[in-house]
């Protein structure tokens, strides 16, 4: 029989399903966008049951499209938006409120009472992560702080917490099975990183009863079978991961020291580090990668906030484009930026720096600057802010990156991927599939049923698209850094705090 995998792959804004055969030929697809709700400026909602909907929806279409049958499939990977929060009645199976999504805000005075409490260090030496409102832990305390009656049922053991990788595992098996993997836990910041267990003191700290809590699996092995009456036919869950992690994967990112970057509104640097959980010390987080076997994989990670975006922005914002794609030739029209930086600081700055108080600016600006040099200086932000992570993962981990493997829609652009290798002074590999993330979660589940043997397999899988080589030499590439460093220190501390 054919193996093929069908990969969830849950989003913030869209739900999609696509069936992969152990080629990583995509057989079927299917995609259904979800409404976001904003009950106050800040905040940022789902509704469990329209993920659930959507998601069940794109199987289908996913299905329909590959000309398959539920009971052909071999297994089922899950990939998901990580740290947005769902907590549902046991018995009912009804969410108590709408999902608290990661971007929102409405933590952040209890973050901020956190760190004046002086609990920053415990929470960075168990979990790996800072303080924030990003982070599930908060949202989890909040909603069992505001929703009527969700205190008394947590204390009485009728609530589950998670994230939302559990709650379609809980979906698919009809209610029958309540868990997450050690990715989607170590975003929580109530998993300690180094036990691979529920940390009771980050628990009391936020006043979460460990029966909320999931149980927490390996990311790649049988975790449940889907409910038949739900999905039609019985099929193993055999692989979960969040999305960058699952990114990680598919990427085939395995050994040590080797690295991708995901170029979508922002991006997402990911370092495997191995069974290392390296404490960063220059603004990175420490995560778990994948957890197999029952032995954890551990990664850095650096978060930038605008890239993808940037292109957005001229399109929309400045108008200079018509279409996303029109920048590789507009950028092309000219050899440099002759002397203009782009710093798209428009909601503050993530990794490593982590000023929210930064704000975009475009300086160097002459007389003879033009739309092409604009255009090609945000391009070459998105390379510069991705080598600023790159130089703190090398201080944190003592490695020099020898690679970079990239995928997301801005790296379709040559000239993006061409400025990254240039501005790292490494090769940049782009993969022929460049869906890693559903892709990652589809091996994963292809390890959990024995249909790969381990992530050695992926380097057989893996398919290189094309490799960048950097063209420029050591002394342009050293003066063009350090004029992105002067520019980005201009942006900062812009908003009086």
């Amino acid at each position: 029989m054919t193996t093929r995998i069908l990969a969830l792959d849950q989003g913030t804004t869209s739900s999609r399903a696509i069936v992969f055969d152990l080629d990583g030929t995509i057989l079927g697809l299917g995609q259904h966008e979800f409404p976001q709700y904003y009950p106050q400026p800040g905040w940022v909602e789902h509704d469990p049951e329209e993920i659930w909907e959507s998601q069940r929806q794109a199987i289908f279409d996913a299905l329909r499209a590959a000309g398959i049958a539920p009971g052909d499939l071999s297994a089922i990977g899950i990939t998901n938006q990580r740290e947005t929060t769902i907590v549902w009645d046991r018995q009912t199976g009804k969410p108590v409120m709408n999902a608290i999504v990661w971007q929102c805000r409405r933590t952040a005075p209890m973050c901020d009472e956190l760190r004046a409490a002086g609990r920053e260090d415990l929470v960075r030496s168990r979990t790996g992560l800072v303080i924030d409102a990003y982070f599930s832990g908060t949202k989890v305390a909040w909603i069992l702080e505001h929703v009527p009656e969700a205190r008394r049922l947590a204390d009485e053991g009728r609530l589950a917490f998670g994230t939302v990788d559990a709650w379609l595992i809980w979906k698919l098996t009809g209610g029958r099975v309540h868990a997450t993997d050690a990715t989607n836990a170590s975003r929580t910041m109530l998993f300690n990183i180094h036990t691979g267990e529920w940390d009771p003191e980050l628990l009391e700290m936020l006043g979460v009863p460990a029966s909320m809590c999931p149980t927490v699996v390996d990311s790649a092995g049988v975790v449940a079978e889907t409910d038949p009456e739900i999905f039609g036919a019985r099929v193993p869950i055999a692989g979960i991961a969040g999305d960058q992690q699952a990114a990680l994967f598919g990427q085939a990112c395995i050994e040590p020291g080797m690295a991708k970057n995901t170029y979508g509104t922002g991006s997402f640097l990911l370092q495997t580090t191995g069974h290392d959980a390296v404490a960063s010390h220059s603004g990175l987080l420490t995560t778990v990668a994948w957890s197999i076997g029952g032995e954890r994989t551990y990664a850095l990670e650096g978060s930038i906030f605008v890239t993808g975006a940037v292109v957005q922005w001229l399109r929309d914002g400045l108008r200079l484009i018509a279409h996303a794609e029109d920048t590789e030739a507009i950028a092309a029209e000219v050899p440099d930026t002759g002397g203009v930086v782009v710093v798209p600081a428009f909601v503050g700055l993530g990794a490593p720096v982590w000023d929210p108080y930064a704000r975009g600016t475009i300086v160097g600006i002459t007389r003879g600057t033009t739309r092409a040099h604009i255009v090609r200086a945000a391009l070459e932000s998105m390379a510069y802010q991705t080598r600023d992570v790159v130089e703190a993962m090398a201080a944190d981990s003592g490695q020099r990156l020898a690679i970079l493997r990239v995928d997301g829609g801005a790296v379709r652009n040559n000239v993006v991927a061409q400025l990254q290798a240039d501005v790292l002074g490494i090769p940049v590999e782009r993969p022929k599939v460049t869906e890693t993330t559903a892709l990652g979660a589809a091996y994963l589940a292809a390890v959990g049923v024995g249909a790969v043997a381990g992530p050695g397999g992926l380097r057989d899988v893996w398919q290189l698209e094309r490799r960048f080589e950097p063209t420029w030499d050591e002394a342009t590439r050293a003066a063009a850094y350090r004029t992105w460093q002067r520019a980005r220190d201009r942006a900062r501390a812009w908003v009086e705090a």
